[in-house]
Parts: C-alpha cells; structure tokens; sequence
C-alpha cells in the first residue's frame, strides 16, 4: 500500500474541507450589538500627552485582570476606575476615538494616557509616538441600557 507524501495529503484534505468550512460560517448572520450612547457633556476634562503601547506587552495581564490585546480600544490611566469610557482626541489633528480604561499607567512624567496599538492608530498618533491629547470622561445614558417593560415569567 503507498501512502500520499504528508505535504500533498494535507493539501489534499485543506482544499477537499475548507469550501465546507467557507460556506458554513458564511450562513452565520452577525449579531447587531447595540450602539453605546454617551452624554454629550463630559463628565470631566483632562489635557496632556499621549503615548501608546503594546509590543512586548501583547498578551500579558493588565491591572484589571484582563489580557492586553492590541486589536482592543483600550487605555491605561492612572487613577480613573477600571471600565471607564474616555474619549481621547488627538490635538494635533483632531481625529477622536472612544476607548475603556483597563490598566494603570504611564509611569512616564508628563503623559495622561497609553494607548493601545489600534486606538493609537484610529486617531494617527503612530508616527508621532507622543501626542497632545484631551481625555473626556464619558456618562452613559442609563434611560437607553434599562428594558422599557418586564416581561412576566412563563411565557
């Protein structure tokens, strides 16, 4: 009996199995996640400078618990609470993108925030390094987040 050389054999099963695949996760409808919807007064303002991180630090723990993921729009602050919505806008050019507070941080003087690696981008800060930013705490508007009726349970 002679055997496929294992390079063509997996070959064979990957395209043999993968229009399986295609087509089965393209039946998949995504599920439309509700919009978050801010105040549009800030809570609080704060001006300063901007960093962001990530490198090295992909994959490690971050003071919440959580693991850092530079894909995420996360931000290290150093006394806001964990979870807090901040919208950062780059000074410099004036793009804005909203990211949670999950870790502590910058320990360098000077700077407010460290940014991850795609808010840092989405306000094009990469080039830059450190950029002048203002930070504003967001409030969610709670009317929006509380169903409109309890439904009776049994049915």
């Amino acid at each position: 009996m002679r055997f496929l050389p294992a390079p063509r054999l997996f070959f064979f099963l990957g395209a043999s199995i993968l229009p399986f695949l295609a087509a089965g996760c393209g039946t998949l409808a995504p599920t439309p996640s509700a919009p978050a919807l801010y105040d549009s007064k800030p809570m609080s303002v704060e001006s300063g400078k901007a960093s962001f991180y990530g490198g090295r630090w992909i994959g490690r723990l971050t003071a919440n618990g959580e693991h850092y993921h530079a894909a995420d729009c996360t931000a290290a602050h150093k006394k806001l609470p964990f979870n807090t919505m901040v919208r950062v806008t780059n000074l410099k050019n004036g793009k804005s993108v909203i990211v949670r507070i999950n870790n502590r941080g910058p320990y360098a003087k000077g700077r407010i925030l460290d940014l991850s690696m795609v808010a840092a981008r989405k306000i094009e800060m990469i080039g830059d390094g450190i950029v002048p930013v203002r930070a504003e705490v967001l409030k969610p508007i709670e009317v929006i987040r509380r169903p409109n009726r309890v439904l009776e349970q049994g049915r």
